[in-house]
């Protein structure tokens, strides 16, 4: 029960919440609430402080940090190494990835090749795919950040232009090309913060010196087609991103910049049975 509620601890206070912290941990909003208050009333110690939804760690909440993150890393390496142990005929991989796109095709491989392997793919932004590796909850991810640290094995898997996404019935739709200047007076449809996608945007148009006029901030791929589908704006989307719908109109931007895709792993962990596989079919299926 300890560890249980050491893991809760240690995911509110990376999380900063306990709705992001029981997410994270795959478990209910009150069983975090309740292992905190286990913890903290067995021991009499204050942990956190509360601030409306937000915990901010209290001195001997911070104390005890150092620890407990090493206890979760020991318990994710055993827990690695046992699954690691086998001779690619059982045991389970995790993958993080910011879409399907990039990836799908090794994963499909990597299931063929090795079908007692069980696969597990979550879906997120380049940055909360990049602190998912670093947090041990996955051992490979993709990410089109490009991130030097020495604990990170890196190599790129793809290269795509950014292109210009709206509906057919846009006043651009009958463009075939378009220059970032064009877009200054639609609705642009953004990512959340933390998308790769939002900041090239964001740095392609503030080079180009463009101010748009109205900017929506919609979370994920799919609500931003969803948005498009409804002509309440456009957005600009790499190239193999783009969904196949008659729908839409993809158009050329004027000198677009790319976006990189690049696959992850601790260098730690890049020699195991499970990821080195993987990463040896992504290396043959793209020989960037």
């Amino acid at each position: 029960m300890l560890v249980a509620e050491l893991k809760s601890f240690y995911a509110v206070a990376r999380c900063g919440t306990v709705t992001k912290a029981a997410a994270q941990l795959g478990v209910s909003q009150p069983t975090v609430t309740g292992q905190l208050r286990q913890l903290e009333s067995r021991y009499g110690v204050e942990l956190f402080h509360r601030q409306g939804r937000g915990m901010r760690l209290s001195d001997a909440g911070h104390s005890l940090m150092p620890m407990v993150e090493k206890l979760v890393q020991q318990e994710t390496e055993i827990d690695f190494r046992l699954r690691d142990a086998s001779d690619l005929r059982e045991g389970n991989l995790r993958i993080g990835a910011t879409g399907p796109y990039y990836i799908m095709d090794t994963v499909r491989r990597y299931n063929q090749r090795y079908p007692g392997i069980d696969l597990t793919v979550a879906i997120g932004n380049s940055q909360s795919m990049l602190q998912a590796l670093h947090d041990y909850r996955i051992e490979i991810a993709t990410s089109s950040f490009l991130m030097d640290d020495k604990h990170l094995y890196r190599r790129m898997i793809a290269a795509d232009p950014i292109r210009v996404v709206t509906h057919r019935d846009h006043p651009l739709a009958r463009r075939g090309k378009v220059a970032l200047a064009d877009l200054a007076d639609h609705a642009l449809l953004l990512r959340e913060p933390g998308s790769m996608t939002r900041q090239l945007t964001e740095d392609a148009l503030l080079a180009a010196g463009v101010t748009v006029r109205r900017t929506l901030e919609i979370g994920s791929r799919e609500s931003i087609r969803e948005a498009v589908l409804r002509n309440i704006g456009i957005s600009i989307i790499a190239r193999q991103e783009v969904p196949h719908d008659p729908q839409l109109r993809v158009l050329t931007i004027e000198n677009a910049p790319q976006i990189a895709e690049y696959l992850y792993c601790l260098k730690e962990r890049k020699g195991a049975r499970l990821p080195a596989a993987f990463l040896g079919l992504a290396q043959e299926m793209s020989p960037l």
